[in-house]
């Protein structure tokens, strides 16, 4: 293992235990994506870039045929009857060098448990911001299969004043992932169990609104 590798290692772990504990201002201008600490088990698929000062933001993904706009706020997708295996998605948005960013929008939009989105209502769609440590969480089941595709989350991110970006969020292991012409590994989420629940983390990097963002 190289020693820039270790201080990488060093800086993200020194950041994770600083956002919980130390005043956002403080932070600005330190450390690296926390939710890329553990890469996914795909390996050696790419995972998406750490993210240092001039890394380049997430890439972008097509919308698909299912987006609905004027989604509710809320930061669970369960409701009453939700079948599925239950999910959190957790993670922070940073802009391009690394500073956290403070109420950035994340719309959410997914499968459910069988496959079908609807297209009539908003069951499986909700928007967020992230609080002032640039973190989101996200309560959800595992998206289920449909023709064509492999397990995916559909997200628009946009930090205030900032580009809207459109891209997917992907699982670690599944089969699919090797046929889906879609897919890019660059966009895997870290997936572990947790008992009968599914846990993973992802970091955004987006452009963000005004200069040195």
């Amino acid at each position: 293992m190289t020693d820039d590798h270790t201080r990488r290692v060093s800086r993200k772990t020194l950041l994770k235990a600083a956002l919980v504990a130390v005043p956002l201002p403080a932070l600005l201008g330190s450390g690296v994506a926390l939710a890329r600490d553990h890469r996914p088990s795909d390996a050696p698929l790419r995972p998406t870039p750490f993210c240092d000062d001039g890394d380049d933001p997430t890439p972008p993904q097509i919308e698909g045929p299912y987006f609905k706009p004027d989604s509710p706020e809320r930061a669970s997708l369960l409701e009453p009857g939700t079948r599925g295996t239950r999910l959190t998605v957790e993670g922070y948005v940073f802009g391009p060098t690394c500073r956290p960013v403070a109420h950035a929008l994340l719309d959410f939009w997914q499968a459910d448990d069988a496959g079908a989105y609807d297209s009539r209502g908003f069951r499986m769609r909700g928007h967020q911001y992230t609080d002032a440590r640039g973190a989101f969480k996200l309560t959800t089941i595992v998206p289920g299969l449909y023709p064509g595709r492999t397990r995916h989350l559909h997200v628009k991110v946009q930090a205030p004043g900032g580009p809207l970006l459109t891209t997917q969020l992907y699982f670690p292991g599944e089969p699919r992932n090797n046929t889906d012409p879609l897919f890019n590994a660059a966009l895997l989420m870290n997936v572990r169990q947790a008992g009968p629940a599914k846990q993973a983390t992802f970091d955004f990097v987006v452009n963000a609104g005004g200069p040195g963002k």
